[in-house]
């Protein structure tokens, strides 16, 4: 495991001890990053169920202003910020020990990303889609939500303000894309 591009590049990534986490791909992080671009420069990102914060880092590495890694787990916050600092990433992250549905239940700030990857084979990533969907005050006008899971997963979800427009699988690992209905098509 370690940061494929930008300023971290090559660095390699703490694991969290056990098994209670399931770290992404190289080749799904790689892909992720592909389609985001380079409107990852700049943006604000939120990692739910942030594991290793393997995915906030890799967007800091590359340019984003700031990512808040959300975890509750005390084992996964300490290798957060042991990642954060090897990678010399600190500045512009925020490490908040919380659920992820209790910080969801807060005063919402917009994010460019919002990127949901939680224990697999629970529901937890509907559900957080769901949260998401009920304060759309979480997403920036132009943001996205994308959600991490096994392919086996995957449900159609009933959301007001969230629609699906990309779905992309390698491997065991499915990332779904939603944006914000009723956003403007030309931008």
């Amino acid at each position: 495991m370690r940061v494929i591009a930008g300023r971290a590049k090559g660095r390699k990534l703490k694991s969290v001890p056990g098994t209670g986490t399931r770290p992404i791909t190289d080749r799904a992080k790689s892909a992720l990053f592909s389609i985001l671009g380079t409107d990852v420069i700049g943006c604000r990102f939120l990692d739910l169920f942030a594991g290793t914060g393997q995915v906030g880092i890799e967007a800091l590495s590359r340019g984003a202003e700031a990512a808040i890694f959300v975890e509750r787990a005390g084992l996964a916050l300490r290798t957060i910020r042991e990642n954060l600092a090897h990678t010399r990433l600190e500045e512009g992250a925020r490490v908040v020990q919380a659920d992820a549905f209790r910080f969801l239940a807060g005063s919402p700030e917009p994010f460019d990303y919002a990127y949901i990857a939680p224990p697999q084979y629970q529901g937890l990533w509907a559900q957080t889609l769901q949260a998401l969907d009920a304060e759309i005050g979480w997403l920036a006008d132009d943001g996205w939500a994308i959600a991490q899971i096994h392919p086996r997963e995957y449900e159609d979800l009933a959301l007001t303000h969230l629609a699906l427009f990309d779905q992309r699988t390698y491997g065991g690992v499915m990332l779904c894309f939603y944006d914000r209905v009723g956003k403007e098509e030309d931008e």
